[in-house]
């Protein structure tokens, strides 16, 4: 039997039939040829032999310009197309509308009609420069997805490509802050004033350390209101799509990670709050469906506005949350879990601020150990 997608079956008269793409010259249309062979390795050497001399002889036959996948079979975005069907059967939907994105956004009209034959480290490093990244997450998830091409075509090509080598561009990262103590108070002076569920949403975040599209997902299935619990099962967020008049849609889908999936004990007042706010809906915020993150992020902006602080986005309260924690006396590895962190190292690398206070009273401490110190010693001398 044929392997998951890679498009090679065993027919009823005993031969393997490996079949694979071509692009009509003309139309552009799709064409699909098959080869076939006694065994499964004779069928998948046939079909890598034939899409390698057909990109060959494009090559050839193109010196002064780069030449269209029509024809050929193997450039670059015909390789490229493969792989994400192959993401599309093997990774969470999420994963591939993120990997669709970069490949439309960074990479079809960089590299697209590059032939695979043609494929050298020179030229791939000179093609990604090009591309506008706005972040280091966006660098990363560029490389990845070129890796990944490349990877599945040096494996079903049967072909030798370059290893990408990934940049390490200079990206001025903004260090995360907390909300302030004084800031904390002015925003729950506006959260229990005229609580709406948007309000209760932010102030579950500062209690709980929640993300924005685990908050958006939340069902009442998730409180356990016996035990006191809020358990992570799924995150929404909003991603761009492939095809339909819309660009994004919104998209439900398991946490980010296997650590994302936990259990948070809720306090007392959190757990009372929730139950009054609850309406036989199966969401928390979105009632019938998961609320629009961007839809929580408006309101969020409203509410700091009405409290008088400057904006800060919505993930500052995950960093406030951590950072109370740790100042209230948290043990690391707890809050690393409550957090859905895969190792402490990132909850306090990132997630914890200390405040100037909390510094202050760490240097009165010792500046009153040195005083004792020095009382001492001049006891001796007495």
């Amino acid at each position: 039997m044929g392997r998951h997608g890679e498009n090679i079956r065993k027919r009823s008269d005993g031969r393997w039939e490996a079949r694979y793409l071509r692009y009509d010259a003309e139309s552009g249309a799709k064409r699909y040829r098959s080869v076939y062979g006694h065994t499964y390795e004779e069928a998948k050497m046939k079909r890598a032999a034939a899409l390698r001399g057909a990109a060959t002889r494009t090559a050839k036959g193109n010196e002064s310009s780069l030449p269209s996948e029509a024809g050929s079979g193997i450039v670059f975005r015909v390789a490229a197309r493969e792989w994400l069907a192959a993401v599309r059967t093997m990774q969470k939907q999420s994963t591939y509308e993120k990997y669709c994105f970069v490949y439309h956004r960074f990479l079809e009209q960089t590299l697209g009609s590059v032939p695979l034959v043609q494929m050298t480290e020179k030229l791939l490093k000179e093609r990604l420069t090009s591309c506008k990244a706005s972040s280091q997450s966006q660098w990363k998830s560029i490389y990845s997805v070129v890796h990944g091409i490349l990877r599945y075509a040096a494996e079903h090509y049967h072909m030798t490509l370059p290893e990408i080598q990934k940049p390490a561009p200079v990206i001025h990262r903004k260090e995360a802050a907390a909300f302030t103590r004084s800031e904390q108070t002015k925003l729950l002076s506006v959260l229990y004033t005229d609580m709406d569920s948007f309000k209760l949403g932010v102030l579950l975040c500062l209690l709980t350390g929640l993300r924005l599209g685990e908050l958006c997902a939340l069902k009442w299935e998730d409180i356990d209101f016996a035990n006191q619990t809020l358990s992570v099962n799924r995150t929404v967020q909003r991603l761009y799509v492939e095809s339909g008049d819309a660009k994004t849609a919104l998209l439900e889908s398991a946490p980010k990670s296997v650590h994302s999936r936990r259990k948070i004990p809720l306090p007392d007042a959190m757990a009372a709050l929730l139950q009054r706010f609850q309406n036989g809906k199966p969401y928390l915020f979105g009632k019938n469906k998961p609320l629009d993150p961007r839809t929580m992020q408006n309101h969020y902006k409203r509410i700091l506005e009405e409290a008088g602080i400057a904006y800060k986005n919505f993930h500052t309260l995950r960093h406030t949350y951590a950072t109370n924690c740790i100042e209230g006396g948290t043990d690391a590895k707890a809050l690393s879990e409550m957090l859905g962190h895969s190792n402490v190292k990132t909850t306090l690398s990132f997630y914890v601020h200390p405040s100037m206070d909390l510094k202050r009273m760490y240097m009165d401490h010792l500046c009153s150990f040195y005083l004792m110190l020095h009382g001492q010693i001049m006891g001796s001398f007495g």
